[in-house]
């Protein structure tokens, strides 16, 4: 009998403390992103609310995240500060991050987020489930017609795609370069940035806007349904002014297609990582890799816009970094969903588990105005995608250990082989 595949490899607890003691979102070991977990419990054991070298704070209890993604008129989501000098003044990366609607506040966030949610109201979501079921059944058939294959590649990714392409028209032809410049820009996102990954996320941005110009004016020519193509919506609801924000707006539909402003993983990563936890289902550790969406940081409250004093902390202006959705929701939500363990018990304010009242919200969808605005069409893409594969092969097995993309942000799998 083979030796059972690892999906992720375990961390003594002196290594999970030796790693938080120095945490430093720029400068991570390569253990910490192949199993972060035992350094987030590590963190917010001794330091849930840590000072970080360039001056932030980073927060791994439950509580202070909600308190921060609920407190809008306390803490901004702009990113301009940080992103500056990240980026470069008129790099493409900048100007795309921080006018889009993850990294903005009202009114801008106000307008944006209502023209997307005008795309995703229960009726659109509720119309799109017959189209689901197809797309994920032609999915599964081709994976039986060849015995299997990559999670990744032939089911998880292709699914946000379509359902994206579909939402702004865009040909089937098309939709090819559409996850490679989701991955690009997203990639560029990362707490330590890369000359390579400046690069490509640079060059996958004007790519992008540059297909979108394209393909607004071809609507512009040749409009849609209004009640079903979203390009026509935004081009009947916005002057000739404000093209680049409509733009903008397509884009972000696209990046992120499963939650709004919090939740931000890439148009294949919730999908992706929810069929990569399925991937998973061999072992325990894979078990709870079920149990993680991609996107594990969250940039809400970069900039205290007054004075607060962080738990633990002396009183002064805090600039929170943000934090880390990874270690609230497991701390929150480990065992959900999973029958063989007992549903988690609430989280308070210490950190410390106290019997549980009622069942925590995923901090992975955010609170407040940043609420994810795709938190319906995530779920259900969810329930279509993964409770067709296991129904479809409930005998699956991985056929290598899957291949993460080496992101702290947006952790996820880039393979995942398998066989039915």
């Amino acid at each position: 009998m083979s030796a059972p595949l690892v999906v992720t490899p375990a961390m003594t607890p002196q290594r999970a403390r030796e790693i938080a003691a120095s945490f430093d979102l720029r400068a991570l070991p390569p253990d910490f992103y192949a199993n972060p977990y035992p350094v987030y419990a590590a963190l917010r054991e001794a330091e849930p609310v840590r000072r970080m070298p360039d001056g932030s704070w980073f927060l791994t209890r439950y509580a202070d995240l909600v308190a921060v993604y609920r407190d809008a008129a306390g803490f901004s989501s702009d990113k301009k500060i940080e992103f500056t000098p990240k980026y470069g003044a008129g790099a493409p990366l900048l100007e795309h991050h921080t006018n889009s609607l993850v990294f903005n506040d009202p009114p801008l966030h106000t307008r944006v987020r209502k023209l997307i949610m005008g795309a995703l109201t229960r009726r659109a979501i509720a119309q799109m489930e017959t189209g689901l079921v197809t797309l994920v059944d032609t999915l599964l058939d081709a994976i039986a017609a060849q015995g299997g294959g990559d999670l990744i590649e032939d089911f998880a990714s292709a699914i946000p795609v379509e359902v994206i392409g579909n939402l702004l028209g865009v040909p089937h032809a098309d939709r090819g370069p559409l996850r490679g410049w989701s991955l690009a820009i997203l990639g560029a996102l990362e707490p330590k940035l890369t000359p390579e990954q400046e690069a490509l996320g640079n060059r996958g941005v004007r790519e992008f806007l540059d297909y979108l110009r394209v393909l607004v004016a071809e609507r512009r020519r040749r409009p849609g349904d209004p009640e079903h193509d979203v390009l026509t919506r935004l081009i009947r609801g916005r002057g000739r002014g404000r093209d680049a924000e409509r733009n903008r707006t397509a884009a972000e539909l696209h990046l992120h297609p499963e939650r709004g402003p919090r939740d931000h993983h890439q148009p294949d990563r919730q999908c992706a990582v929810r069929a990569a936890r399925v991937a998973g289902a061999e072992g325990g550790a894979a078990a709870r890799d079920r149990q993680r969406s991609g996107g594990e940081h969250g940039d809400r409250g970069v900039l205290a816009l007054r004075i607060v004093q962080p738990a633990g902390q002396p009183q002064g202006r805090a600039g929170l970094r943000g934090g880390w959705r990874g270690a609230a929701r497991r701390r929150a939500r480990d065992a959900l969903h999973r029958r063989s363990e007992p549903r988690p018990r609430a989280v308070h304010g210490s950190g410390r588990a106290g019997p549980r009242t009622r069942e925590q919200p995923a901090p992975a969808f955010g609170f407040g105005i940043h609420q994810c605005a795709g938190l319906s069409l995530a779920r259900l893409e969810g329930r279509i995608a993964i409770g067709r594969f296991l129904a479809r092969f409930p005998a699956y097995r991985l056929t290598a250990s899957p291949t993460r993309g080496g992101r702290a942000r947006f952790r996820g799998f880039l393979q995942a082989p398998f066989s039915v």
